[in-house]
């Protein structure tokens, strides 16, 4: 806890410098730019909904208009670049996260064959168009290398938005896309040769091998350090600890990649991965998804900033020129790579439009070449001006082409099924649930604490589907131990219940012992599902109020039996309430008798009734070992093993939690114990 006196001390100091005549009193320059970015953003989202487009095009179009090239109102392009930094590589983080190294290994024949393709091709002929009309090699390469790219950001936003990321024509648009990630390595320390600097064949080796060595030190990582780290981080169940650890990941590995000549991005990327290998990949979606969000609208406007709409004016026929041959010669190469990795065209088609961009990546290329005496398609100081009004337009228009090449694919003939074609390999993962997790027709347990247990338990035995979204490791342990259906997350994100579909549920039960959390839950899943049945408990006569009012149909209270209650409202007829009684007479609370309570008094102060939390030792399961005997704490209902188990967890949690009184959860035994006084009774 912070002694008081300090944090006074520290007012009284900021009161006094504030009072002082000599103080600058006026907010800070970067605060002021912060603040237009983000309200530029949110007018350019709600402008882009009123008018049924896509955000992306509503940011680069206010990133143009609230740049120097027009009304001038954000005028640090510093602070703008390093705020879009950071949303690529949130974006490809969260990428990252719905991927595995498992799905990585199925499209890697994607990433390298296809991206080669992609990537070679286009050099080649734009190199090769240049040199025809007289441009020098160097700088025709180098043209060469900043059309080749595509932006990552922009594509996968636009998949994402058509709900496209996991269809095949995702899987082999992300393939190309990593590749170019990787290529983005070998173009930074060619470019400077082309210049006539750098350290020749021998340093491009050492720093290929560099940053070969640090992606194989990550992906160890993925298999044998960060599940662990993440087990324990998720077993404090503090949402602050849980995000400042995955943020860090990310943060930390994009860093270290990029210490070994590897962009960002992909280091963000491959964090990602390193979280998926992990049971938390969920929980890690929702809590960086807002961060990514904010910080991706920061990349869209960043680009738009660096239009200059004089000089777009001024050079228009130019402009659209450049953009149209690039569109064209992308479109014509990448559909060609497509096809030859024996994709049909259905599938190579929308990724040809989709990839038809220049990507971010370029910039950074261009303005590092540019700097070393190279300049787009030989044309000098006016090619660097070209360069960037053809790649924001053509990025403005690339949910355009998307939408195109879904209307010319809509007319082509359906193909017959061919054995062995690549397509139908993609069908598992489309049927496959979102997030992994079973939801139409189930009943859907948010928290799984005592009353769930023994609720889901009860819908085992009538033979009654349900799935569980649980933030407790252990529950989830207990859960995967026994086969059930269960998702690691916080089920208070809106963006995970709607990817979850959760309308489609015939029942939510949101039996979280956290009154806080509890009416969140209601309000975020009510304004996800309006007419979903949402059942949930109250302790009060205002929290039974307050979550009538946010949506709940079905509260329970304490007056009531909650888990009989809950079972009355979603086992099917079938089930009788004979059969609930007999089954909660399975699952009674504990107590202590009256000689037990007289013994001392911390039998007295802790003499029940208890639910005890599992009929399992939690922690025992977690770790995959097996206990002899299951002793009940008095005090919370913890479940642990006997002091004859290997992890002796219910002396542990007695020490740890300073909980006196435990008693046998075995069957046919009803003594307790007092670790105070040492008495067995």
């Amino acid at each position: 806890m912070i002694p008081r006196l300090p944090i006074l001390a520290m007012l009284a100091a900021g009161s006094a410098v504030a009072a002082a005549p000599e103080a600058h009193t006026g907010p800070p320059e970067f605060l002021l730019q912060l603040t237009l970015l983000l309200g530029v953003s949110a007018l350019a989202a709600y402008t882009s909904f009123r008018l049924r487009l896509i955000p992306i095009i509503g940011f680069l179009l206010a990133g143009v208009l609230a740049g120097p090239g027009a009304l001038g109102l954000i005028r640090d392009p510093e602070l703008i670049t390093a705020a879009s930094e950071v949303g690529v590589m949130l974006l490809l983080f969260t990428i990252g996260i719905e991927f595995s190294l498992e799905r990585l290994g199925r499209i890697a024949r994607l990433i390298f064959l296809g991206g080669g393709l992609q990537v070679g091709l286009t050099i080649a002929a734009v190199t090769g168009a240049l040199l025809a009309f007289g441009v020098g090699a160097q700088n025709a390469v180098f043209t060469g290398c900043l059309i080749a790219l595509s932006s990552t950001a922009i594509v996968m936003r636009v998949l994402g938005e058509r709900g496209e990321t996991n269809a095949r024509t995702g899987q082999v648009s992300l393939g190309i896309l990593i590749f170019q990630d990787l290529a983005v390595v070998l173009m930074v320390l060619l470019i400077p040769m082309l210049a006539g600097q750098g350290g020749g064949m021998g340093g491009v080796l050492l720093a290929l091998a560099k940053a070969a060595g640090i992606i194989a030190f990550v992906l160890i990582a993925a298999r044998r350090l960060v599940p662990p780290v993440m087990e324990v981080v998720a077993r404090t169940c503090s949402a602050e600890i849980f995000l400042l650890t995955v943020v860090a990941l990310c943060f930390g590995t994009a860093s270290l990649t990029a210490l070994a000549g590897v962009s960002l991005a992909l280091g963000a990327f491959l964090a990602g991965l390193l979280v998926s290998e992990s049971r938390y990949g969920a929980q890690a979606m929702g809590e960086i998804l807002p961060l990514q969000i904010l910080f991706s609208a920061a990349f869209f406007l960043s680009v738009g900033l660096q239009l200059d709409l004089r000089f777009l004016v001024g050079n228009l026929g130019l402009v659209l020129g450049a953009a149209l041959l690039i569109a064209l010669l992308k479109v014509l190469v990448t559909f060609v790579s497509v096809r030859l990795l024996g994709e049909r065209t259905p599938t190579a088609l929308p990724v040809a439009f989709g990839l038809a961009q220049v990507g971010e990546f370029s910039f950074v290329l261009a303005v590092s070449g540019t700097a070393l005496g190279l300049s787009f398609a030989g044309l000098g100081e006016r090619g660097s001006g070209v360069f960037i009004a053809a790649t924001v337009l053509l990025m403005a228009f690339t949910p355009a082409l998307s939408s195109l090449a879904g209307v010319l694919t809509a007319r082509l003939p359906s193909p017959l099924p061919v054995p062995g074609d690549a397509l139908p390999a993609a069908a598992p993962d489309g049927d496959a649930p979102p997030l992994g997790l079973p939801v139409a027709g189930r009943v859907v347990f948010a928290g799984y604490g005592a009353h769930a247990r023994l609720a889901a338990r009860a819908l085992s035995r009538a033979g009654k589907p349900y799935s569980v979204i649980t933030r407790s490791p252990d529950g989830a342990s207990e859960l995967q131990g026994r086969g059930a259906p269960v998702l690691i997350a916080d089920y208070t994100r809106a963006g995970l219940l709607r990817e979850l579909d959760i309308a489609s549920a015939s029942a939510l039960v949101i039996a979280d012992d956290d009154t806080e959390m509890t009416g969140r839950a209601v309000s975020v899943a009510r304004s996800v599902a309006p007419d979903l049945t949402i059942i949930t408990q109250a302790t009060t006569s205002e929290g039974f109020h307050g979550l009538q009012a946010l949506g709940a149909q079905h509260i329970l209270s304490p007056k009531k039996e909650v888990v009989a209650g809950i079972l009355d409202l979603i086992t099917p007829p079938e089930v009788t309430r004979a059969d609930i009684a007999r089954h909660l007479a399975d699952h009674p609370p504990v107590t202590l008798s009256a000689t037990q309570r007289a013994r001392c008094e911390h039998a007295e102060h802790n003499a029940g009734p208890v639910t005890p939390e599992a009929d399992v030792c939690l922690e025992c399961v977690a770790l995959g070992d097996t206990w002899v005997h299951l002793r009940v704490c008095m005090t919370c209902g913890h479940v642990g093993c006997c002091d004859s188990s290997k992890n002796r967890h219910a002396t542990r949690h007695a020490h740890a939690q300073k909980h006196p009184i435990i008693k046998s959860a075995e069957p046919r035994e009803d003594w307790a114990y007092c670790y105070e006084h040492g008495w067995t009774a």
